[in-house]
Formats: structure tokens, sequence, C-alpha cells
């Protein structure tokens, strides 16, 4: 892996991140000036999906194109990462034709192999440890409704192993956010993970706290944030993850336990009446619709970032 590829929140430190919004900020006023930038004018990028999306996909290939780029979206049947050719050789041949790679794969393994045997960036679009594309927009998106990062609650209420809730730690690790989770006790965040993201809150002044009941995150939250309760890959489960994860929902009385402005936030899809109620992200603190239009602004500041 080179220093340019960013397939978890621990290939960036803060002063990244503020760089990166730094750009992000830029590219709004340039589009809203109408600005012709196309920085990345006669490069494509390979969008690698294994699976399907709706915001990652649609913001990256509105994102290239906007910046002057042609992305080329990859199916899963049509790469067949891992099955119908190796990782490592996917890696090296799209290298040879586009500009960068970003990736969206079941599991990390495959992410790490696409960073270390491509000569260009990789951005993961998601894999099974890591979100950060999501996260950054997230923080992003709390501070241009906070006005700062630095000692702003957040409290994650669901499924503390997935990897939603390992960047978000990461990140809020970083940045100086403190972030408290709530999570049934069979599914913590990855220790390996929380440990360092613990060694990297020891120098930032992060809090990092993991509950068990949902009320004990949100006490004091300014911001409450979830994601579904089922994770790609896991349908399985649904049933199982109903019943366990049925107290970790973001509602009225969990909102009323938090800070008077709380911001709710959910990097969806939502499924409505089960991790938030409908009253939640329809409600005035919600900027859940926001956020995801961040995608969009944040991941052409990475693209930026990385490849000019």
């Amino acid at each position: 892996m080179h220093s340019k590829d960013m397939i978890s929140m621990f290939d960036i430190d803060a002063n990244a991140v503020w760089k990166i919004f730094k750009i992000t900020d830029s590219l709004i006023q340039k589009r809203l000036a109408m600005e012709d930038y196309t920085p990345l004018k006669g490069k494509s990028v390979a969008l690698i999906f294994q699976k399907p999306s709706t915001r990652t996909r649609v913001s990256f290939e509105v994102g290239i194109w906007q910046l002057g780029g042609n992305p080329i979206y990859l199916s899963p049947e049509e790469v067949g990462l891992g099955t119908r050719e190796s990782v490592a050789d996917i890696a090296r041949v799209l290298s040879r034709y586009a500009s960068a790679i970003v990736a969206r794969t079941f599991s990390h393994e495959d992410m790490e192999t696409l960073a270390k045997f491509a000569s260009v960036p990789v951005i993961s679009g998601l894999s099974d440890m890591f979100h950060p594309c999501q996260i950054l927009a997230d923080i992003y998106t709390v501070w241009k409704h906070k006005g700062s990062i630095v000692d702003v609650n957040l409290a994650y209420i669901g499924d503390g192993s997935n990897n939603v809730s390992h960047s978000l730690i990461v990140g809020c690790a970083i940045m100086g956010m403190n972030i408290s989770v709530a999570t049934p006790s069979d599914y913590p965040p990855n220790q390996a993970i929380l440990e360092k993201a613990r060694d990297i809150a020891l120098k930032t002044g992060s809090k990092i706290e993991i509950f068990e009941e949902p009320s004990q995150a949100a006490l004091g939250a300014d911001v409450l944030y979830t994601d579904v309760w089922t994770s790609m890959g896991q349908e399985e489960e649904t049933e199982q993850r109903r019943k366990i994860f049925k107290e970790y929902q973001i509602n009225n009385t969990l909102i009323e336990m938090a800070n008077k402005d709380c911001l709710i936030m959910h990097c969806l899809p939502a499924h409505r009446g089960e991790e938030i109620t409908n009253e939640a992200i329809e409600g005035p603190g919600s900027i859940v619709f926001e956020q995801a239009e961040n995608r969009l602004h944040v991941q052409k500041g990475i693209l930026v970032f990385l490849m000019c």
C-alpha cells in the first residue's frame, strides 16, 4: 500500500482530513460559481463493486464526472474479484488503464490486496471493516452544523462490530471528537481497532466509551447516529438481529435524553421502524439527507487530494 491510498480511517491523520475539507469547501464554491474546474480531465477512475450501492456508486460517478474525469463502473459479474481473476492481477491490470481505483468489497483483505498491488490510488467505497468515505462526509457534516469538531459528543446506537461503527470510532479519535457506542455485549467493536483508536485518542483528547444501554450513550449527546441492524452479507441473521437490537432504536424517547439541539444522523439505507423511527428521520434535528449529499462533495475532495 502506498501513501496515496485511503482504504481505512487509519490511512489519514487530522491534518489530511482538514486538507480534504478545505478542498471540499473550495469545490462547492467553484460549483456554485459555475466555475469550470476539471482537475481529472483525461483521467479515468475504475469503480469495482462487489456489493450493490446507491449513494457510493452515484456520488462517485457524478463526482468524477463533475471533476472532468471518466468513471468506469465494473459490476461484480464483469470483474469476478478473486474468482474469475486474482485480486492482485486485477489491481495490476487496472493500474495500467485507470488513474485510480474505487472499490467496494466484502472482505477488507481484498481491499488490502488491491492497494498492495495497484500502482494508482485505491479508495475504499466500503469493506466489511471500514467505510472511510462515509465517515469523512459525516464528520464534515457535523463540523458544518456545529462549527467545531472538538468536544462534540457523538453517540452511535446499534451494531458496534460493523464498518460504520469502526470508522466512526477511529474518525472521532483522529479529530478529537468524543464518541460513545451503545451496542449489545455480543456485538462489540473489533478489539484491535478499538485499541488503536484509544491510542490515537490519548493524543487528541477524544473520549471513547462503550456501553450496553442506549440511554447511557445518548445522555448529553450532540449527535445521535445509527445504522441498519443487519449489514449486507448478514441477511440470514435478520430475524435474530431484530430481536437482539430491538431496544437500539433512535426514537423520541432517546432524542429527549440527548442535548437540546441534537443532530440525527444515519448513513442510509434506513429501515424505518427498526433502527430509527419515521419521526426521528423526518424530525427537525435530522440532517440525514444533507449527510448523504455531502458524500458527493467530500469524495470529490478525497479524489482531488489523492490524485492531483
